[in-house]
């Protein structure tokens, strides 16, 4: 892992790592091929998350936890994604909105989680420098990745919502590559969205007692 944390090239004055470069290279090709509802989405994920891990270990052990939770949903998304395939009529998991309740779920859960997750890394303040951001993209991350594996058409909202901290604090930390690819994941976002929303009318439409409005 040393090779891979030695410096790439430099680009604008920030120092470009081979371990941040391939690891966001990877994660944004597992976010093309979840808009293309493709299975090895999550193997490419979980490569990603085990590179970012490297880089992060021993200076951001916040962002380092939170890539390993990434494996972890990535290994869940994986067996979700592969048990639900032929449901759809082409192969593919069938895109969904989430239900209210599952909605509201989600939300307590990344509140209720991001505070908890901040409050953790206030105690121990080797865990991250600056905890509350860290928090948000930890728990988002999950959320985001948990929505995902289940279908929902609500966990593009849910990257759009982690980019929005991720891509200053990427920059702040000297992370200059993963910022610049956060930018390009916000493009992919906003198309993959649009696709998986029009595939969700394409599908059988959700029951009234927990149907979107």
């Amino acid at each position: 892992m040393n090779a891979l944390n030695s410096e790439a090239f430099v680009l604008f004055g920030q120092h470009i790592l081979w371990s941040d470069m391939i690891g966001n290279i990877l994660g944004l090709a597992a976010l093309a091929l979840g808009w293309r509802r493709n299975l090895w989405s999550w193997p490419v994920q979980f490569a990603s998350g085990l590179i970012l891990f490297g880089a992060f270990y021993g200076h951001l052990t916040g962002s380092a936890g939170k890539q390993a939770v990434v494996m972890v949903v990535a290994l869940y998304g994986w067996w979700q994604w592969n048990r639900s395939k032929g449901e759809g009529t082409d192969g593919h998991i069938t895109p969904r909105f989430a239900t209210w309740r599952e909605r509201g779920a989600m939300v307590a859960a990344a509140a209720a989680g991001t505070v908890a997750v901040a409050l953790l890394f206030k105690a121990y303040p080797s865990l991250s420098w600056d905890p509350w951001p860290d928090a948000y993209i930890f728990v988002g991350t999950v959320v985001a990745m948990y929505a995902q594996a289940r279908g929902m058409v609500e966990f593009w909202i849910a990257w759009l919502l982690v980019d929005l901290v991720g891509v200053p604090l990427n920059f702040a930390n000297g992370y200059a590559f993963s910022g610049f690819v956060y930018v390009i994941y916000g493009a992919l976002v906003l198309w993959g969205m649009r696709d998986w929303w029009l595939r969700s009318r394409q599908g059988p439409r959700p029951a009234l007692e927990g149907a979107p409005a």
